[in-house]
């Protein structure tokens, strides 16, 4: 009965991940970590890989590969960083603490929130969400801009991908950016 239970668990815990893509989109993270043996193999699969640095051996967010959902999922080369990470939110399915109707629904707010944001974000030859946000906030932190909409809206996406996803390293937070 417990393998079962795992398993069904585990399957959950898939459609949850197919279905969010977060951590693919740019949304929550700026690249992803690879293994040295895993750069020609995530090469081949289109990723845009860097390597000079070995500490930032990696591939750049979005992943091209995610197209509504992980089109390599299912693949051998699927990368290890993204066969282990597991946000807390997964956790909490996996862990039977939230159910995956709910994480759903949590997903689905995610992405409002997210496009509130992004509508409030200046137009930018770059197309990572995060690179584009910490910018902007880093604008903010600078005095730049003050538009308390965008300040509101930012704080409250960055405190839920705190609670909800256990992201909290999106920017540097400052007393002048709180107020």
């Amino acid at each position: 009965m417990i393998s079962v239970m795992a398993d069904m668990n585990e399957s959950q815990a898939n459609l949850l991940c197919k279905s969010c893509g977060l951590c693919c989109t740019g949304h929550l993270f700026i690249w992803a970590k690879l293994r040295p043996s895993e750069l020609d193999p995530a090469e081949s699969l289109g990723l845009t890989v860097f390597r000079s640095n070995p500490t930032e051996r990696g591939f750049s967010q979005p992943c091209p590969l995610w197209q509504g959902q992980c089109t390599v999922y299912d693949s051998p080369h699927y990368p290890h960083v993204c066969r282990s990470y597991k946000c807390k939110l997964l956790k909490d399915v996996i862990a039977e603490n939230t159910s995956l109707p709910n994480a759903l629904t949590v997903i689905e707010q995610a992405k409002e929130m997210i496009r509130e944001v992004e509508s409030l974000l200046p137009d930018s030859a770059e197309v990572n969400f995060r690179q584009r946000l910490v910018t902007e906030l880093e604008e903010v932190n600078g005095l730049a801009r003050t538009d308390a909409e965008f300040r509101s809206k930012a704080e409250a996406l960055l405190e839920f991908y705190e609670k909800v996803f256990g992201v909290d390293d999106l920017v540097e937070r400052t007393d002048e950016f709180l107020e």
